[in-house]
């Protein structure tokens, strides 16, 4: 199987055992209560909210964290497997900004650029999960977490990555989450979502973050645990070192979740950064950032939890060179990893500007990466020994059976987003750029592509556990119940 190694076993050996030195002696700052009384039950030391945990804690939690987990869409008739080899790909999460599709100015995100967004996902073949990938600023920032859910929930079939912006956003966004899957039995059976619940670097958690791994835990519901070191900033500029204190944020979050309820499923993520010491930029898009991210996803592996990372995302402000070789590089290598879930195509300027143009060029890179890992089959008719010889020196292929039979399996056939015409019939088409082509199939695809509705019953749970959310926050039904 093609796959890339960037650790080896002692590397990992090493980090896990430097990790387990940091919780140690060290600590993490924790500021969240439930979680404080939980682990001084536990046996850790705690002052002044900094809690060193015993490396026998974090090994016990370590074993009993499921390998994997099925993740399901939103009528719970199709689940993926998060764990093991597989590749979920998806756009990041909660960008402000948004690329005009008209003056290719990034602007702020709008509750229309939300919907056009979800619906162009739900349509495109290789982005196999949604996510709550841009923060509308148009609506209420009370409710501006669960409302992103909303929006998937009725436009998409999708099975969802997300994550909350408040403790109470949490439990509204789960009790939205089970109005449609039925009850909260059947959500905790089917899972249609993942949320990520981010420590802050260096080695803390806050109040609401917590809180929310806490609630994931008790309510049954998948928890990516994503650090967002800054190299040289919040975590040491060294690539082993980042992955010491990332490993040691991880490995203080699977504690927690262990705690409340043994058997949490809980994904060890990663979202590194390097600082551009030129221009003080984090940059997602850097090769380092890359490579921290595919070695982290080696260290859970190791661990046998599933996996995630930010890759395909650009530093790029728009869509050109960069936005192409940053994202197709980091798409390639999250599937040459074999990271579980994949968080970034789509992205611009780091993970603040979500674009649709380049959303449909990921989700082509996506494909791509796809081909990349399928197993190479040496079944003797693949071989093609009898045939070669039939052909023999100075022969073609071209008009073989063989050909015919084998060639839409065996190559990739991208769209028109990829061109591979003649330089001549190019021209003739009218010398359209990869960028051009994208925005004609972004319009095509919100043209044509009609979302599977949700059943009128479900529709009706779930609107009215939202009417329900809206009136206790006093927000008026009508201007967010529209447009659907």
């Amino acid at each position: 199987m093609t796959r890339i190694r960037i650790l080896s076993k002692d590397d990992i050996d090493g980090i896990h055992m430097a990790s387990l030195e940091v919780l140690e002696r060290t600590g993490v700052l924790v500021k969240n209560s439930n979680a404080l009384r939980n682990l001084e039950d536990a046996g850790c030391t705690i002052d002044s909210n900094i809690v060193k945990i015993p490396p026998n804690l974090v090994e016990d939690a370590l074993e009993k964290v499921p390998s994997s987990f099925q993740l399901c869409t939103r009528e719970g008739d199709r689940c993926f497997t998060v764990g093991g080899d597989e590749v979920i790909y998806n756009p990041g999460s909660t960008a402000l900004q948004f690329l005009d599709r008209t003056t290719g100015e990034m602007r702020r995100a709008t509750l229309d650029d939300l919907i056009h967004l979800v619906k162009l996902v739900d349509g495109l073949e290789y982005l196999q999960a949604q996510s709550t990938a841009v923060v509308p600023g148009d609506v209420p920032d009370t409710i501006s977490d669960l409302y992103r859910l909303y929006v998937i929930l009725r436009n998409s079939t999708k099975p969802i990555v997300t994550g909350a912006f408040s403790t109470e956003g949490l439990l509204d966004m789960i009790r939205m989450l089970e109005a449609v899957a039925g009850t909260p039995e059947d959500l905790a059976r089917k899972p249609r979502a993942i949320f990520d619940c981010c420590p802050s670097s260096p080695l803390m958690w806050s109040d609401v973050t917590a809180q929310n791994l806490i609630d994931c835990s008790k309510h049954d519901v998948p928890a990516e645990i994503v650090p967002a070191p800054q190299m040289g900033v919040t975590s040491p500029v060294t690539v082993t070192g980042t992955l010491v204190q990332s490993n040691a944020e991880v490995l203080s979050g699977v504690v927690i979740s262990q705690l409340v309820r043994e058997g949490s499923p809980v994904v060890y993520g990663a979202a590194p950064m390097v600082l551009d010491m030129r221009h003080a930029t984090p940059c997602l898009g850097a090769v380092e950032a890359m490579m921290v991210a595919c070695a982290s996803a080696e260290i859970g592996k190791h661990y046998g939890i599933p996996t995630q990372a930010y890759l395909g995302v650009s530093d790029s402000k728009t869509v050109d060179a960069q936005s192409g070789y940053e994202s197709g590089l980091g798409i390639a290598l999250g599937a040459l990893a074999r990271i579980n879930v994949v968080s970034g195509p789509g992205m611009l300027a780091s993970v603040n500007c979500q674009s649709l143009e380049k959303l449909v060029i990921d989700n082509e890179l996506c494909g791509v990466a796809y081909r990349l890992i399928e197993d190479v089959r040496l079944e003797s008719s693949d071989l093609a020994v009898d045939l070669i010889k039939s052909v023999g020196p100075g022969g073609y292929f071209l008009e073989q059976e063989h050909t015919r039979v084998h060639f839409r399996k065996e190559l990739f056939i991208p769209s028109d987003i990829f061109c591979r015409l003649s330089p001549e019939s190019w021209k003739e088409a009218g010398a359209k750029d990869a960028f051009e082509r994208a925005r004609k199939n972004v319009n095509r695809l919100l043209s044509e592509h009609v979302p599977t509705p949700l059943p009128q019953e479900t529709e009706e749970r779930l609107d009215g556990t939202l009417q329900g959310i809206l009136k206790r926050h006093g927000i008026p039904q009508s201007k967010l119940l529209t447009g659907f």
